[in-house]
């Protein structure tokens, strides 16, 4: 049986890799970063618009499609690709991060998780089942299992139920899609460990879930509201107990630097709404650090928002015209600050990949970093 993940190169000094990841839309080259597309679209943004900046694979989420236009529908239409219009892979989270987010929308059973919807109060469940059936409805390249994402902090014992539960919940996620048909298509379902800041948790969670045969694996539960430092002790505490031939993603995060951080620990897969959100905001990305075009000094700049980049942005408009499109609150100045900024993460993921290659990548990601971080403001 061919596999679904081939690593092509490690780096002798960390744990990053570079590898392909094969889905029934399309091969992935990692390390990766994944545009987000909550709702079926990737905020300010066309496919063809995502295709054009190297985008290999974007996010859906089963929660907020499931309620808005609904699974069933979008079946109808052929599966999320054809509703959006995306012809390459496409990973759907499972919607359990929302017990999270809408902590006080919803409760937590051994069984689910019940929400109120936050569009009309109406009642929601989901379980294995459902978030199963839901993305199979989707037609999901990569369907993520259902989890339970405790806070940070939390008590140990309330984390260590949170474990178990997620445990159990990933091997009937599994079973579900095999019922399904989601594993005879082609699909690939992807487990999540959890064990928020305590590393034998950490350990336990990514043990027990190696032990199951997933094409992927998650690590959960960090960027919810812990220090960076924690954060890279959490996902250095998980990783090296995941299995070693398969791709890891750490889920939500992160800033440029962050990834880097974490392709050295051995990360291959990232998502984070950050490059559109702060792009809404005036933000955009650049190899000195993240500027705001907001700024006084950008109203007569004549320069691209980064010489080295090769995107519609970049290589048609001034930094000058950009901050007018901002400061007259024109939608055309959000759509291209967000195409430079995943343009920017994707790149940076283009570059991670070919410096593991070349074999010198920690040197590489480390002297980028100090230069990103010393000239930010």
């Amino acid at each position: 049986m061919a596999k679904d993940f081939i690593i092509i190169d490690t780096d002798d000094n960390s744990a990053a890799r570079r590898g392909v990841l094969s889905t029934r839309h399309g091969n992935i080259e990692t390390p990766i970063f994944m545009p987000v597309g909550t709702q079926g679209t990737v905020k300010g943004m066309t496919p063809k618009q995502l295709e054009e900046i190297g985008s290999q694979i974007i996010l859906g989420n089963t929660y907020h499609l499931n309620l808005r236009p609904g699974a069933e529908l979008i079946r109808d239409f052929g599966g999320l690709h054809d509703f959006m219009g995306w012809n390459g892979p496409i990973l759907t989270d499972s919607g359990g991060f929302q017990a999270f987010s809408l902590a006080k929308l919803s409760k937590i059973s051994d069984d689910g998780v019940s929400f109120r919807s936050h569009l009309d109060g109406s009642k929601v469940f989901l379980g294995p089942l459902e978030v199963m059936s839901i993305q199979a409805n989707l037609g999901s390249d990569i369907a993520m299992v259902i989890d339970e994402c405790p806070p940070w902090p939390c008590e140990k014992n309330e984390c260590a139920k949170a474990v178990e539960r997620t445990s159990r919940w990933a091997g009937s996620c599994l079973e579900i899609a095999g019922e399904l048909g989601v594993l005879e298509s082609g699909g690939l379902v992807f487990a999540i460990a959890q064990g928020s800041s305590f590393e034998d948790l950490r350990r336990q969670s990514a043990e027990e879930l190696s032990c199951i045969e997933f094409s992927g694996y998650a690590i959960g539960g960090v960027s919810v509201g812990e220090p960076e430092e924690e954060m890279l002790h959490q996902v250095g505490s998980t990783a090296p107990y995941l299995p070693q031939d398969k791709p890891r993603y750490t889920m939500g995060l992160g800033t440029p630097p962050q990834m880097l951080k974490m392709i050295a620990l051995g990360v291959d897969m990232f998502d984070c709404v950050l490059p559109s959100r702060v792009a809404r905001n005036g933000a955009f990305f650049t190899r000195r650090g993240m500027k705001n075009i907001r700024n006084a000094r950008f109203a007569d700049d004549p320069n691209p928002l980064e010489t080295e980049l090769e995107n519609y942005a970049c290589q048609r408009f001034s930094r000058a015209y950009l901050r007018h499109l901002i400061v007259a609150k024109e939608i055309l100045g959000c759509t291209l600050l967000t195409i430079h900024n995943l343009h920017f993460y994707l790149d940076l993921m283009s570059q991670a990949r070919s410096h593991i290659a070349q074999g010198d990548f920690l040197q590489w990601s480390q002297a980028w970093i100090r230069e990103y971080e010393a000239e930010e403001s």
